[in-house]
């Protein structure tokens, strides 16, 4: 028999039965995960209803069929938040399952020496998102999250790689208006992505929470830069001393990735002389709500 009018041959889930815009089921439950946020992980019907913009019969009737099948859950307050069932299947399937479980012990015996936060991060549609991270307690703080996102001139990791990014990246931000709104600061900035792919270290300070990050490369076989590895200080503490320990457990994820080998990488290098920012002989950003200054 025929499909009628409106029929979907794609099955329910692209069905746009009861949708006055012609927005397909899927699309309208992608809406409703992408309401959740590290600020709001659960929430009532009608206040998600509104995050994604969504009728509130539309999100009841949703959110019941996920809670029956696992994807989201309902407390006994009757807040809607990501069900177990959700987060066993993404997990299970990540696409960074595989670089988080090569980086981990690097990792804990990088937090282990530092004893301060250590991030794992990935570029992600035109911003770094942190896919891991280590952090005791009372330790210091900076303004990335586990699964959180940020612009990729914002951070150290974000700097590191968009200074391994491939030219057209690099270019669409540079000329951008995010980055700077002015043309002395993305000379600057096109300065210090230069500086990082030569020293293969990015440090920014956070003057509103008084921390400095540190960050490098993490590196495929290709010679590719995959993810960018972080350790953040206080200020005060920042020396020298923290690089070797970040730049060797950098280059442990990517022999463990079957990337390139230590003796070939840039351990080594010469400083730059005459920056005297963070630490001495890299390149430094400070970073505020406004952007970055040198």
């Amino acid at each position: 028999m025929a499909a009628g009018p409106g029929a979907d041959p794609g099955g329910a889930l692209t069905t746009m039965a009861n949708s006055t815009s012609g927005e397909s089921v899927l699309s309208r439950v992608v809406r409703i995960f992408e309401a959740f946020d590290p600020d709001v992980p659960a929430c009532t019907i009608s206040e998600l209803a509104r995050r994604a913009d969504l009728p509130p019969a539309t999100t009841s009737r949703l959110v019941n069929e996920l809670i029956e099948h696992g994807w989201l859950s309902r407390d006994a307050g009757r807040r809607i938040s990501i069900g177990m069932r959700g987060w066993e299947l993404i997990t299970r399937a990540s696409p960074v399952l595989g670089l988080r479980d090569a980086a981990m012990p690097f990792m804990q015996e990088l937090h282990a020496v530092v004893g301060n936060p250590v991030q794992l991060a990935v570029h992600q549609d035109g911003e770094v998102l942190c896919i891991e991270q280590l952090c005791a307690p009372g330790a210091v703080r900076d303004i990335s999250r586990f699964a959180g996102r940020l612009p990729l001139h914002a951070s150290a990791s974000g700097l590191v790689l968009l200074a391994n990014s491939p030219v057209a990246v690099q270019e669409s931000v540079l000329t951008g208006s995010s980055p700077a709104d002015t043309v002395a600061d993305r000379k600057r900035l096109r300065a210090v992505l230069g500086e990082i792919r030569r020293t293969g270290l990015a440090v920014c300070a956070d003057r509103g929470r008084s921390t400095t990050s540190m960050a490098v490369p993490v590196r495929a076989r290709s010679g590719h830069t995959v993810a960018a590895l972080t350790v953040v200080v206080a200020n005060r503490a920042v020396t020298r001393s923290f690089v070797p320990a970040l730049t060797a457990a950098a280059l442990g994820i990517a022999q463990s990735l079957g990337g390139p080998n230590p003796a070939r990488e840039t351990a080594d290098r010469r400083a730059p002389a005459g920056v005297s920012a963070g630490v001495r002989g890299y390149p430094a950003l400070t970073m505020s709500a406004g952007g970055f200054s040198a």
